[in-house]
């Protein structure tokens, strides 16, 4: 089996418009949620979100490429770029056809879907933009990073809600591990803040209106964000011919379904996705420094996931540092855990774990250390990434430090 090296590493998001904004927003402890800005927010009750401020498509693309891409393809393509820069690589000859991408959405383009919807049912139009179908697909975001960065490999979108970004990144994993690809660019992307994305959450009762505070006592629901993260996954001994400067090592990846319930969490079912990436990694439960967790601020949540650590980990719990970076960025859905990612290789490359912000209280059923409120620097050598999304899907990554 081949090593996997991440050789790039791209975002956008709410703290911050590419990767150094982000790390140091990680490192601050800084808040990237407050109020909403789009149309019809005055109708919502929840009105707070992680949201991408001052953004300006125009800056970025022409008047043609904004009228295929929907914001959350823009996304997508903007940390490509960064991701694939970073890593030096150039995507001709036999590695164009041996690289490929997989790339996580959950709701795919909203804005378009809500655009729409909006001028067909509300403005009574009877035409759409012949561009709506290839604007709105989940798969979009994907097509055009392939074509933008020459990608002739396997190219694809995973849907699986909260997990989607992980799915992607394993399986991206999976594929270079087995030797079927060489490069593979893959994370995840989300702008599901409009008013017919909100609404829709509002319905399931999990939504805070004023903070998102994981682990905390006091905590009362998640906070959406949106925006993306993209990272360049290449086969270790491609890399370290080329020089490459490797930011870590992916080395293990697992998956679970609960096969329980639609909406809420089964320990059992994170548990056996936790151990299972240890397992896939060869590596003993102590080896783990830090988890970046899935952590959404919602009751049932954090505390099955604090218990399914438990159960995996036993002794070795009380030295973990588990954090949950959505305090500061929002639940990106299936964009979340490619930015959450940037932490973990934080944590591995540069030995500062993000904090938990928003933590006020103690919680008895989350007694491990959540890293509240403030960075905290570290000697880490291995971290995995949590993501458990509704349907009862898990996805967890393991990864070394270089």
């Amino acid at each position: 089996m081949q090593r996997v090296a991440i050789t790039g590493a791209g975002t956008v998001n709410a703290l911050g418009a590419n990767v150094p904004e982000t790390l140091q927003a990680f490192q601050d402890g800084r808040c990237g949620i407050g109020p909403l800005s789009f149309r019809d927010v005055d109708r919502l009750s929840i009105k707070i979100g992680g949201q991408v401020v001052g953004y300006d498509e125009a800056a970025h693309f022409n008047r043609q490429q904004i009228s295929l891409y929907d914001r959350f393809t823009q996304f997508t393509l903007l940390a490509a770029r960064e991701a694939v820069a970073q890593s030096g690589l150039a995507f001709t000859g036999d590695l164009a056809v041996q690289s490929g991408a997989i790339l996580g959405t959950a709701a795919g383009g909203m804005n378009t879907w809500d655009d729409n919807y909006k001028d067909v049912y509300e403005g009574g139009k009877n035409r759409v933009h012949p561009f709506v179908v290839p604007k709105l697909m989940n798969n979009a975001a994907a097509s055009h990073v392939s074509m933008e960065h020459n990608l002739k490999g396997p190219t694809f979108t995973v849907s699986t809600a909260c997990a989607s970004s992980n799915h992607a990144m394993g399986l991206a994993f999976q594929m270079i591990r087995s030797g079927a690809s060489k490069a593979m660019l893959t994370g995840g992307s989300e702008a599901m803040l409009t008013f017919g994305g909100i609404k829709a959450w509002e319905g399931l009762r999990v939504m805070s209106k004023d903070a998102c505070r994981p682990f905390s006592a006091n905590r009362n629901g998640m906070v959406q964000g949106e925006g993306a993260g993209v990272f360049v996954f290449e086969d270790w001994d491609h890399a370290k011919a080329r020089g490459a400067d490797i930011l870590a090592e992916v080395v293990g990846f697992a998956m679970s379904s609960d096969a329980s319930d639609i909406v809420m969490p089964s320990k059992q079912g994170a548990a056996r996705a936790i151990a299972g990436a240890l397992n896939d990694a060869g590596m003993d439960a102590s080896e783990i420094g830090y988890i970046n967790a899935h952590g959404t601020g919602t009751a049932a949540n954090d505390k099955t996931e604090c218990a399914a650590v438990a159960d995996v980990f036993g002794s070795h719990a009380d030295q973990l540092m588990i954090s949950s970076t959505k305090s500061m960025h929002g639940h990106l859905i299936g964009g979340t855990g490619a930015v959450e990612l940037l932490a973990c290789i934080m944590a591995l490359r540069d030995g500062i774990v993000a904090p938990t912000i928003g933590y006020e209280e103690e919680d008895a059923e989350c007694a491990l250390d959540v890293v509240p409120n403030v960075a905290r620097s570290a000697n880490i050598s291995a971290a995995l990434s949590n993501a458990f999304a509704f349907g009862g899907l898990n996805a967890v990554l393991a990864l070394r430090a270089a």
